[in-house]
């Protein structure tokens, strides 16, 4: 069971970086490397998926990423009904929440949930919120839908506990990939301060202190793509630099008692 994994990573404040790959853009080469890193625990959990996907291209991708991970992951992140296969160890099953579609609310899903069932995939219900990355994305042209502004986190902190309300495991907060301008902390705070679910972050994360500044503010897991698909030899850096904001919350977790020991307000 996949979900397990980014609840008990919560509750212990073990940061995750999942890599994004698009199956439409999948290389051998490229993937190869990433299994290898991921084998050499620089990757928590792979995302699959895109929003235009070639279905035979993205099954045979698919087998030869698993064929070459030993024990990393691979979630779904469908961008259709199209992008399903069984060979995946999860699926998140993504309601866009921050658009008004009706199709990518509930529409879709009633169309595949007799296919997911036979599967026997994971499913892990996710409130899916699109953030404004500064500039048109994919996901918003596909999904027909707009954008939640970059400078009204209060919306989208509402947004994500209608969907903790609703029954929703997780919340994606994502700029879609190639974003210019990263989710900031202030509006990962805002929503890490409204939910208790974990959180994940993607879109615009392409250097070290980016992600250290969205698991700093919040997040649970940083997701990077796009800038991975051209150049994979920086991941182990940004390994790096997850695992060091998980180290210290670990320091923060055993200063706290000795902090109320000697009387400091907590």
């Amino acid at each position: 069971m996949v979900y397990p994994t980014l609840t008990d990573a919560r509750a212990s404040g073990n940061k995750l970086l999942a890599v994004l790959i698009d199956p439409d853009k999948a290389r051998r080469d490229n993937l190869l490397q990433l299994a290898n890193y991921a084998n050499e625990g620089h990757v928590d959990l792979f995302l699959w998926g895109g929003s235009l996907v070639n279905a035979p291209q993205a099954a045979y991708y698919l087998k030869f990423l698993k064929g070459h991970v030993e024990n990393t992951p691979v979630i779904l992140f469908p961008g259709s009904t199209y992008q399903l296969d069984k060979e995946a160890d999860a699926i998140l099953l993504l309601s866009l929440l921050s658009g008004r579609n009706p199709d990518l609310l509930i529409g879709r899903h009633v169309q595949v949930a007799g296919r997911l069932k036979q599967m026997k995939l994971e499913t892990i219900p996710t409130g899916y919120l699109l953030v404004d990355g500064g500039k048109p994305t994919s996901v918003s042209y596909m999904s027909n839908t707009t954008p939640i502004p970059a400078d009204k986190p209060s919306i989208a902190a509402a947004t994500a506990l209608a969907g903790e309300q609703l029954g929703m495991r997780l919340i994606y907060l994502d700029a879609g990939s190639g974003a210019q301008n990263p989710i900031s902390p202030e509006f990962i705070a805002t929503v890490r301060h409204e939910v208790d679910l974990p959180i994940i972050v993607g879109g615009g994360i392409r250097t070290p202190e980016r992600a250290t500044a969205a698991l700093d503010a919040g997040a649970d897991m940083i997701v990077v793509g796009n800038a991975l698909e051209r150049n994979s030899d920086w991941l182990p850096e940004l390994a790096a630099a997850v695992r060091a904001t998980s180290r210290q919350f670990d320091i923060a977790v055993e200063a706290e008692p000795t902090a109320k020991a000697k009387g400091t307000p907590a």
